[in-house]
Formats: C-alpha cells, sequence, structure tokens
C-alpha cells in the first residue's frame, strides 16, 4: 500500500534552531557548578552504581544516564552538562514539531524561544533528572503523530512505539501519556487508523522494549506501585483544587505565555479542519487525568512543548491573515521579545543565579514564596535549591563522628542513613573522609541490603532517640548537623547506636521506607 504524505512547505530553520538551542546549552553550562549537588542526583549516582532493569521509585534509564556520567568522572558539571544537551534537544524538537505542523521559519524560532523561555524548563533542564529526558521523548513521539496524521506511512506507528517503549524506560508517567494519545485517537478523526493493524503493533514495540522493566518490578514484587501507595496513604505530596492546580500550570510555564499555550491548544483542537486534534485531544485529557490523580503540578511538563509549537504556529497564522502585518517582521520579533522579557525577571527564582541571602532578598521584594510540591520539605530556600546545600558539611560531620570510634568499632560499624540523599553524599563525599559505603532501607538502598553488617557499631542521621532505644542497647547523640540553606529536615542529631537487639539482616525487612 502506498501513501501520500503532505509535507511542510517551508525548509527546517536549521541554523535558528540550533542558534537557539545552543544559547539554552550555553546557559546551563555556565551555571553547572554554582551551587552543589541536587539530593535526588546523589540518589541517582547510587543507581548507577548499581545498574538494575528498574528501581523502587524509577524507571532504568536514570541508572544508565547516570553509569554515563560516572564514566566521565560524575562531576557536578558531567551531570549538569548532560541535563544541559537533553534540555538544548527539546528546544531544538519543539522548533521542529513547529515546522512539522507547518509552520514558517519564525514560527519555528519563536517554538524554540517558547521551549527556551519556559520557567519550568529553565528549572528541570538544571538538574540531572528523568524530567529532563521524559519532554524529549513526548515530543518526538508528536512529530510522528504529525507525521501520521498528514498521511506518512502508516509502518510510522512502529516508530512511534519504539520513542514511547523508550519513553517508559525513562519515566513510568508515559503509561498516562499513551492513556491520553489513545483517548486522543478516539476523539479525532484518527480513530480510523485504530481498525488498522499498525497502531496496535506500535503499542506492542512499545510494551516488549519496556518488557525487562515490566519483568522485574514482577519479580521484586511491583515494589514502584507500593511505593506510590505509600506516597497516597500519607498525603506526602500537596493536593491542589482544580483553580490552584491551573494556576500552578500558568505560574510554572510563565503568565506571559497562557496565550501561547492556550492559543496552541485550540489550534490543535480546531485548525486544519481537526487535523491535529489528536494532539489537542491528548492534551486535554492528559491535563485532567494529572488532576484527578493528584499530581504534583510539574507532572506535566513534558506535554507542554505541543502545544507551545502550536502556539507559534497559530499565532504566524493569525499574523500573516493580517493585511498590515502580513511578511513584516517586526511583529515577529514583538512577539518573541514577549516571550523573552518577561522571563527575565523570573529567572533567578529557576536559575542558581544568586547567592542564597541574595535569593531570599530577591524573593521578598517581588512579595513572591515558591509553591512546595512536598508537605514536608522547609527550607529558607525551595527544595529546587535547598536541596543542593549541606550535603559535603554533612559528611564532614559524619567523617568526624565515624573517626571519634576506636579501630574496633570501625571495623565492626556502619553508617545508616535514613533517607537516600544522605546515603548518596555519604558514597560520594565519604571516600575522600575514609567512610564505607552507606547502608539505607530508603527506596532502592533497600534492596541493596546492610552488605554483611549486623549491626554492632551504628552510626545513625536523622532519627530520635526514641526510636533508637527500642532496637540498641545503647544510644548516644554524638554531633548535630545544621546547614543555615539547606533542608530543615536534614538538620539534626547525629547518633551513635551500639548493641543492636536484633542482627540488622533480620530486621532488615522491618526497616524498609518506601516513600
Amino acid at each position: 500500500m502506498t501513501t501520500s504524505e503532505s509535507r511542510p512547505t517551508t525548509a527546517p530553520a536549521w541554523g535558528l534552531l540550533f542558534a537557539i538551542a545552543g544559547a539554552k546549552l550555553a546557559v546551563h553550562l555556565a551555571l553547572a557548578n554554582r551551587y552543589g549537588y541536587f539530593r535526588d542526583e546523589l540518589y541517582f549516582l547510587d543507581c548507577g552504581r548499581n545498574l538494575a532493569w528498574g528501581y523502587v521509585d524509577a524507571a532504568p534509564a536514570i541508572g544508565l544516564y547516570a553509569k554515563v556520567a560516572l564514566l566521565l568522572g560524575g562531576s557536578l558539571p558531567v551531570l549538569r552538562g548532560i541535563a544541559a544537551l537533553a534540555g538544548a534537544a527539546v528546544v531544538l524538537l519543539t522548533g521542529l514539531l513547529a515546522w512539522r505542523l507547518g509552520g514558517s521559519r519564525a514560527a519555528q524560532g519563536l517554538a524554540a524561544v517558547a521551549a527556551l523561555a519556559t520557567p519550568i524548563f529553565l528549572a528541570i533542564a538544571g538538574l540531572f533528572s528523568m524530567n529532563v529526558f521524559e519532554p524529549l521523548f513526548w515530543t518526538g513521539c508528536a512529530c510522528v503523530l504529525v507525521r501520521l496524521a498528514d498521511g506518512a506511512s502508516p509502518r510510522l506507528w512502529l516508530l512511534f512505539g519504539l520513542l514511547a517503549g523508550l519513553a517508559l524506560l525513562n519515566k513510568h508517567s508515559t503509561a498516562f501519556f499513551g492513556v491520553a494519545v489513545f483517548a486522543g485517537l478516539l476523539l479525532s478523526p484518527m480513530r480510523r487508523s485504530l481498525a488498522t493493524r499498525w497502531p496496535w503493533a506500535g503499542a506492542g514495540v512499545a510494551l516488549l522494549v519496556f518488557l525487562p522493566n515490566l519483568l522485574w518490578q514482577a519479580a521484586k514484587g511491583f515494589p514502584t506501585l507500593e511505593d506510590l501507595r505509600n506516597v497516597a496513604r500519607t498525603g506526602k505530596n500537596v493536593v491542589l483544587g482544580p483553580g490552584e492546580f491551573f494556576l500552578q500550570q500558568v505560574l510554572q510555564q510563565g503568565p506571559h505565555l497562557l496565550p501561547l499555550w492556550l492559543g496552541g491548544l485550540a489550534w490543535l483542537l480546531f485548525a486544519r479542519r481537526g487535523r491535529y486534534r489528536a494532539l489537542g485531544s491528548a492534551f486535554a485529557v492528559f491535563f485532567v487525568l494529572m488532576f484527578a490523580m493528584k499530581a504534583k503540578a510539574y507532572y506535566l511538563t513534558p506535554i507542554f512543548p505541543i502545544v507551545l509549537a502550536a502556539g507559534a504556529v497559530g499565532l504566524d497564522e493569525l499574523l500573516e491573515r493580517r493585511r498590515r502585518l502580513a511578511g513584516r517582521a517586526w511583529p515577529r520579533l514583538a512577539a518573541t521579545a514577549f516571550v523573552v522579557i518577561p522571563t527575565l525577571p523570573v529567572a533567578p527564582l529557576v536559575l542558581p543565579l544568586l547567592d542564597p541571602p541574595e535569593y531570599v532578598a530577591y524573593t521578598e521584594r517581588l512579595g513572591f514564596e515558591p509553591p512546595k510540591a512536598e508537605v514536608a520539605h522547609d527550607g529558607p530556600l525551595p527544595q529546587i535549591f535547598g536541596d543542593q546545600f549541606g550535603w559535603p558539611e554533612l559528611v564532614a560531620d559524619v567523617a568526624a563522628v565515624w573517626n571519634g570510634l576506636t579501630p574496633e568499632e570501625r571495623s565492626r560499624g556502619a553508617i545508616f542513613a535514613n533517607n537516600y540523599g544522605e546515603a548518596g553524599a555519604i558514597n560520594l563525599f565519604g571516600p575522600a573522609h575514609g567512610l564505607p559505603p552507606a547502608i539505607s532501607a530508603h527506596q532502592n538502598h533497600f534492596f541493596w541490603g546492610p552488605r554483611g553488617f549486623r549491626g554492632d557499631v551504628l552510626v545513625v542521621l536523622q532519627d530520635d532517640r526514641e526510636s533508637l532505644e527500642r532496637l540498641c542497647a545503647s544510644v548516644e547523640a554524638v554531633a548535630w548537623h545544621r546547614h543555615p540553606w539547606g533542608m530543615a529536615e536534614e538538620n539534626g542529631v547525629i547518633w551513635v547506636c551500639r548493641g543492636l537487639m536484633t542482627p540488622l539482616p533480620e530486621l532488615w525487612p522491618e526497616l524498609k521506607h518506601w516513600n
């Protein structure tokens, strides 16, 4: 069977798009070493040291990314450099999506600039995590859907399935993106494709790519589902009402970009006789789905390049329809300036441009308090910055306690961290102080176990005397860690516990902490 694909009438603006993506890359590379390692980055490095087909709270790809970073030295510039490359690729791909939608060079440039200047994209591309890769895969899927809507060979569903499978290996939330896309197909003219074998073959490819992680989950008793149930049961995340949820999207994307992405949604739903309605409907369904599931507000972020690209195309077409503006450069330049300039005063809120005292003073002048995503996280800085402070100092304090033990106690001792950030910090910075690897029962550290240690002497972080006295014959508060800019939860006593009443291997299942 042959198909006739409708192709864009303009060429990709490669030079312009690479220049904008290069600017994005340069910004993040310049700031890569400005603060310190983020809590999750420390954990992901541990995942990279222990490659597997899955982790309690993450799909397997993040361990592979981290392994690459470790092979390149594992430094902060290396980690953030990988994230910056992914962020720049999102900018490039957003511009190319605008081209696939039929956008002119100006529309492609505006779409790319919007992806660069959106505050939440500035924030996530500054940290090494699966979040910076997620929009890359989703926007790639969108490009394939546009080609299919334009009449390309239905065999492209196999490419869609490959990208979706890789996206699932990056982050499990892609499953909900898949649900939204399926609903979008049903609500659009593309529903006819579901009567053919190719979309289902694409789904089969995605499942096949994802299968190793699925088998790992089954072998481990589906720990990710248990972790998610624990999060819901304990009320870990801040739950937003419908108005608050929408407002968070407006703030994260930038209030000035609201007309662009809402216009993009409308364009996808109604322009070109609904040819691209599947994408617009998928966006709307995903929005409602995330709210209904009480997801964190930023979970919607990876789907926004789709509506930003469409909004840029729609705006350019609107300008072309107005006779006095058609073909003129200044309206496009004005639109680009409107996208960039309002982002400038917001940039210090999402990028490490200011020293902490200056950041606090800046937010006080603005009268702005960054919203929280998790209930328990408190500190003078928002979590995205606060979790980058205090880790080397914490390890130095632990080292002082560890070196205060007798040689005989150190030979039988271990360092027990109550969360993966502490464990990751000790594993990264500890060797320089002569510290052994940390043990922890938090998240995937639980699977890595007590490393043969029985629990004769434990240096314990972030716990309380009452809990420890139920487990140990002797509990001593030896030191106090505090960092003025770190998260408040990390400020506390460092304990030394002796005489664990139950051998640690037997006690280990009871210590499991997935949340």
